[in-house]
């Protein structure tokens, strides 16, 4: 005999979670021949219990049901969605009758749907005049607006209404809500109420923005306005203003249980007036305007109150809109853009269908910005929603088919995702549920087959993941495609367009920028094949870099170096970090530039955090010593270790460029890079001098680091401070000569320049002493300048055992016992102040000047050199060469307050950083904060500023070297 299936079974199948309490349910309402509606419902379970509950109140429902086959899919569709309309069913009686007959499939105009709301809060339709007297007219305006939305709610879950019928609507039902709101503010009476001859003075229009312009809303969206009035025919224009601002809050407060009104958008934001005329709006735009306003002001569209004055607001703002990529300063305003965009994605990010990557918010702000650079050129681009404008610039050559096609299928399954969570409970959201049950409502919503869960996340997924690589590629791509001639290409920009573009990218060259993309990507090579799949990507991140031009020339020069290696392409197509950090290296700094396109395989260190790592320093000295054993003559083995510099020197920039690494710790990788240098060219040194000699042993000889070396300080601008000790002085000069000539051989690379210049005596003094003649000299003659500076002398290269000798003999002379004597501290303080009015360049601005300037490096390491000189004799932690550790001693020491250190120190800090920045960026030294702009904001970017924060960088550095010089002055000058 056939099996008889149960009831709980069939729910069960029929896609129920809970069949035991569906069955319960059913059976109390009598409802069995209800049961085979329930398999297209998003959520059986919701929508039977809503049914249930309205079933109670509403004793013709389930025969009215059972007799309309249209309302039984379209109430059971609604049900499953929305518990919030479902609520709303329960609370309104008769409401579900609206769902039944031919009226609920039939799109109501726009004009039907002002008429239905108006009417409802007791005004008049032709002129939303009050005629009649509603006891709650909030109350009845959200009754009203809730039919409606239920109405079209049931023709969008059934599909009698497409995605942009849907949002079409809910837009013109908003402009009927606000329209209504402005007429339940005008019948407002009593205490203070407008009277009919306040409303006679002036004009009002509501200019709908975002979304609801754009008509495009949600189902619950904050609805984004801008105000503009106008006086009547001789009335006083600050009183009609005054009328229409309580007209504007009156309509606010009246639509704020539908939605939020926002009007932050208008002039100054909400520090602006709420209402202005329409001369006082233009003056705005002309004058103070941002890229931001603009772009939203692509979506104005009058929505409510005075129609005339309406269109003319946004007639004349059109004319604004499409000039604004002409506009000074459109380049860091899109960069700012683009920035807000991304600092929106919170941590909840992965799962946000608008500001996640991927999300809504990326196609539409794609969509935007083109539209801004090409529209002004090209009117057919002038749209206000997304599809169509996505569409235009399809059409129009600026967006390839596929892609345009790629984007408004995600931006579609995206929106009607976001409907389907708005409808759940009414609210507004943008995120993705996590747990199962929800995740299968929203799948069987969009009827997504067996697995409906399952197939819910695959195509969110995917589709954001498409929208993003679209994201990426909407901008460069076609420009690739303007220059290069690709037999599948779609997109046609004009050279015109394309240097728009690229203009709007941040390239200040934008011919020399179609030049390089032409250089890279034309022809059928696999190297131009490669480059063409590489580029969009990388462009976008040029473009996001300080130095767009020089990121895509350095690009092409260390391309044209290493295209035809087959591991170089490779590995930036297959490795997304390697070509993702070598974009950022490259439009940041020309020193690292500079470094890899005379050392190209460096390139291969980019992909790992760990492979920019510093080495350790007895690995570098191995390498260096078996470089110069290979090779016979000084000069070649040189130039090995000088190869080897080359490569650490980038590997130590690109960490810093990365934020990888500190200062502290910056320092003593090129510390200890000069070091390892400094001992492979004295071995190729003295190997040549010995040769010269017949093999006769030129004796020991040290070289002992000074100033920022010896303190394991230095920037990627240092020279090498350096004395040089010796026992047997008939060969020591000609070692120390031999080094000098070699580290100053002609090299395109970064010179390590010998200075040993803070030897006794000076210039006048012998190059090198021996360490008796080191002795006598300092025993006799010394000076307190020179017991300062040898507080950084330190062993560097050559023989340990002499450059440890002579450290232990300076000791009581840098360390004396008994602190330095009052005068000596009194000659320190007059030298200081002589190099202060001395030394600082003619012109240059103290306060900016990052070694001699007020709080800057020299008052910070003279205050830490002072503390060492009073009190490194008795307390030995303060015997250091480094300026931090020294103050941190002498926090220990109870020589400083703490808080006094961290100043110094944050000082001492961010001026190091400064000038190892404009290293970087310029590739060559400078001491100052830039006064240049440009200059100034590549700096600035290279130290973590946004394009528009060059001032915020000066002002910092100001009030930190200010803050340190107050200390200073009662440190290093109080008694």
């Amino acid at each position: 005999m056939p099996r008889i299936e149960s009831t709980a079974a069939r729910l069960a199948k029929l896609g129920f979670a809970d069949p035991a309490r569906a069955e319960r349910l059913v059976q109390e309402a009598g409802a069995e021949w209800l049961l085979d509606d329930f398999a297209a419902v998003a959520d059986p379970d919701l929508a039977l219990l809503s049914l249930t509950r309205v079933a109670e109140r509403e004793s013709g429902l389930l025969d009215a049901l059972r007799s309309d086959e249209g309302l039984r899919s379209r109430l059971l569709g609604v049900l499953g969605v929305s518990a919030a309309l479902g609520e709303h069913l329960v609370t309104h009686e008769g409401h579900w009758r609206s769902l039944a007959g031919e009226q609920a499939v039939l799109r109501p105009g726009e004009g039907e749907l002002r008429a239905a709301l108006l009417r409802a809060v007791g005004a008049e339709p032709a002129d939303g005049q009050p005629r009649a007297s509603v006891a709650s007219p909030r109350r009845e305006l959200k009754s009203a607006y809730r039919e409606r939305l239920l109405r079209l709610a049931a023709r969008d879950i059934t599909g009698a209404a497409s995605f942009t019928e849907v949002t079409a609507e809910l837009s013109d039902l908003a402009g009927a809500a606000l329209e209504a709101g402005l007429a339940v503010a005008r019948a407002e009476t009593g205490p203070g109420g407008l009277t009919a001859e306040e409303l006679s003075t002036v004009r009002l229009a509501v200019i709908g923005m975002g979304k609801c312009g754009a008509r495009e809303l949600n189902y619950i969206s904050d609805v984004d306005v801008i105000f503009v009035a106008e006086p009547a025919e001789g009335a006083d224009e600050t009183k009609a203003l005054r009328v229409a601002t309580r007209l504007a809050q009156g309509m606010m407060r009246a639509c704020a249980e539908l939605w939020e009104v926002d009007a932050g958008l208008r002039p100054e934001g909400r520090a602006g007036p709420l209402v202005r005329t329409l001369t006082s709006h233009l003056a705005y735009y002309r004058r103070w305007a941002k890229t931001w306003e603009f772009q939203a002001l692509l979506k104005a569209r009058p929505v409510a109150g005075d129609a005339e004055l309406g269109a003319a607001y946004v007639s004349a703002v059109d004319e604004l809109v499409w000039h604004a990529a002409s506009r000074d300063n459109f380049v860091e305003d899109v960069q700012a853009m683009r920035r807000r965009v991304e600092a929106h994605v919170r941590e909840d990010g992965e799962r946000q269908l608008k500001l996640g990557p991927g999300g809504l918010r990326d196609i539409e702000f794609a969509v935007q910005l083109l539209q801004l650079v090409h529209g002004r050129l090209d009117p057919l681009l002038r749209r206000r929603a997304t599809l169509p404008a996505l569409a235009a610039l399809s059409r129009g050559g600026y967006v390839g088919r596929e892609d345009a096609r790629g984007l408004a299928e995600a931006y579609t399954f995206l929106r009607q995702v976001e409907h389907l969570l708005q409808l759940h409970r009414l609210r507004r959201t943008h995120i993705v549920p996590s747990a199962p049950g929800d995740l299968r409502r929203l799948g069987r919503g969009l009827r997504l087959g067996p697995d409906p869960e399952a197939e819910f996340v695959r195509q969110w997924k995917k589709h954001a993941r498409e929208a993003r690589r679209l994201h990426e590629k909407l901008f460069y791509r076609p420009l690739l495609q303007a220059v290069a001639r690709l037999p599948d290409s779609e997109t046609r920009l004009s050279t015109a367009a394309a240097t728009a573009r690229l203009k709007a990218l941040g390239f200040g060259d934008p011919s020399g920028a179609l030049r390089h993309i032409a250089a890279l990507t034309t022809g059928v090579s696999r190297r131009a094949a490669i480059q063409r799949t590489l580029l969009p990507v990388m462009l976008g991140w040029f473009a996001d870099t300080p130095d767009p031009d020089a990121g895509l020339l350095g690009f092409r020069q260390v391309s044209d170096q290493l295209g035809t290696t087959p591991w170089y392409l490779r590995l930036l197509r297959d490795e997304t970090a390697v070509a993702a950090r070598m974009a950022r290296v490259l439009g940041t700094s020309r020193y690292a530039t500079d470094l890899l396109t005379r050392a190209p395989e460096a390139v291969a260190m980019l992909g790992s955090d760990a492979d920019l790592e510093a080495r350790p320093f007895a690995a570098l000295r191995a390498e260096a010593a078996a470089a110069v054993s290979r090779h016979d003559d000084a000069e070649t083995a040189v130039a090995s270790v000088r190869a080897l510099r080359r490569r650490e020197l980038f590997r130590t920039a690109v960490a810093d460029l990365s934020g990888l690494t500190d200062i502290e710790q910056v320092g003593v990788a090129l510390s200890e890079l000069n070091d390892v240098t400094i001992q492979a060219a004295l071995d190729a040194a003295i190997a040549k001098v010995r040769l010269e000699s017949r093999g006769e042993s030129p004796g020991r000889f040290a070289v002992i680091a000074m100033g920022r070396l010896g303190g394991m300080e230095c920037s990627y601008a240092s020279d090498a401070d350096v004395m040089f000790v010796c026992d047997r002085m008939e060969s020591a000069f000609a070692v120390a000569n031999e080094l000098r000539r070699l580290l100053a051989l002609p090299a395109p690379d970064p010179p390590l320049l010998i200075d040993p210049d803070l030897r006794p005596e000076g210039r006048q003094g012998p190059l090198v002493r021996t360490l008796a003649s080191y002795r006598a000299y300092y025993g006799r003659w010394s000076s307190p300048w020179e017991s300062q500076a040898l507080l950084r002398a330190r062993f560097s290269a050559g023989d340990a055992e002499l450059g440890q000798a002579f450290v232990s003999m300076i000791d009581e002379l840098r360390y004396p016992p008994g602190g330095l004597p009052l005068e000596s501290v009194r000659e320190i303080r007059r030298l200081k102040a002589r190099m202060e009015a001395e030394r600082l360049p003619r012109g240059a601005d103290p306060a900016l000047h990052t070694k001699l300037g007020r709080g800057g490096l020299s008052d910070v390491e003279w205050v830490a050199q002072l503390l060492q000189l009073q009190h490194a004799g008795s307390l030995s932690s303060l015997r250091t060469t480094r300026t931090l550790e020294a103050l941190r001693a002498a926090v220990h020491e109870e020589l400083l307050e703490a808080d006094e250190a961290r100043v110094l120190a944050d000082s001492w800090r961010f001026a190091s950083r400064i000038r190892d920045a404009i290293m970087l960026v310029k590739g060559r030294a400078g001491d100052m904060v830039p006064t240049d702009v440009n200059e100034r904001r590549l700096i600035a970017g290279t130290l973590g500023y946004p394009p528009d924060g060059s001032e915020d960088f000066v002002d910092d550095y100001r009030r930190v070297t200010r803050r340190a010089r107050k200390v200073v002055e009662r440190v290093f000058y109080g008694d």
